[in-house]
């Protein structure tokens, strides 16, 4: 299948988290129809999008005239205007809409849009705030956290590992933390087994709760 077989997606919302939605969408080959009240931001992206639309997308009459209803996907990126976020998701749902995404401001804004039928719901802000705060104290080289208590994360081998293999630092029952993998300098990515022998200067791939992973990197020798 070709990239421009991806099927098309509505992103409704063009400030920062929408605009990069958007941009990100058209790169991977799909079609988007992106739509936003601000007429500055439509004219931003009349270049960069598949097509862009001045409208107000909390009336369903506006998005039935918009062909919204042939879409399988959509993405709700209003900002700051929560009855205007809640009314889009509702107009959406109602429109049969299978696949809603929708940007929430807080844990009771999210409650509201899976009630009218966000299926996925993110807090862009939120984590990005995390991950900036997690990496500033220089324990974690990068990390992802999925949710659920599991995570994964890059960062420099602690000191208590150092020389000797997985098997014997038994860092999942001493630390709470798998190694995955091990990225060596000049060499490549290898996976972890057993007998992996853990150098100096290693750098690490390890997955478990971020809290067991951040005390597990800042471990001394």
């Amino acid at each position: 299948m070709s990239a421009k077989q991806n099927k098309p997606v509505l992103v409704i919302g063009l400030g920062r988290f929408g605009g990069s939605v958007a941009r990100t969408l058209e790169r991977m080959g799909h079609e988007v129809l992106g739509a936003d009240t601000d007429p500055a931001l439509v004219q931003q992206f009349a270049s960069e999008l598949t097509q862009v639309v001045e409208a107000d997308c909390t009336d369903m009459q506006c998005l039935q005239s918009l062909g919204v209803a042939d879409f399988d996907s959509a993405v709700v990126a209003i900002g700051s205007d929560i009855e205007a976020s809640v009314l889009t998701v509702l107009a959406l749902s109602d429109l049969g809409i299978e696949r809603i995404w929708a940007k929430a401001t807080n844990e009771k804004h999210a409650r509201i849009l899976e009630r009218t039928g966000a299926g996925h719901v993110v807090f862009p802000e939120e984590r990005m705030g995390e991950r900036v705060a997690r990496l500033l104290n220089e324990r974690l080289l990068d990390f992802i956290d999925f949710g659920d208590d599991f995570s994964i994360a890059r960062l420099a081998a602690p000191g208590p590992i150092i020389g000797i293999p997985l098997v014997t630092s038994e860092c999942r029952k001493k630390y709470a933390v798998t190694v995955i993998g091990v990225k060596r300098e000049g060499e490549d990515f290898i996976h972890a087994v057993p007998d992996t022998l853990i150098m100096p200067g290693d750098v690490l791939v390890v997955s478990g709760k971020v809290d067991d992973i951040e005390t597990f990197a800042a471990l001394e020798n």
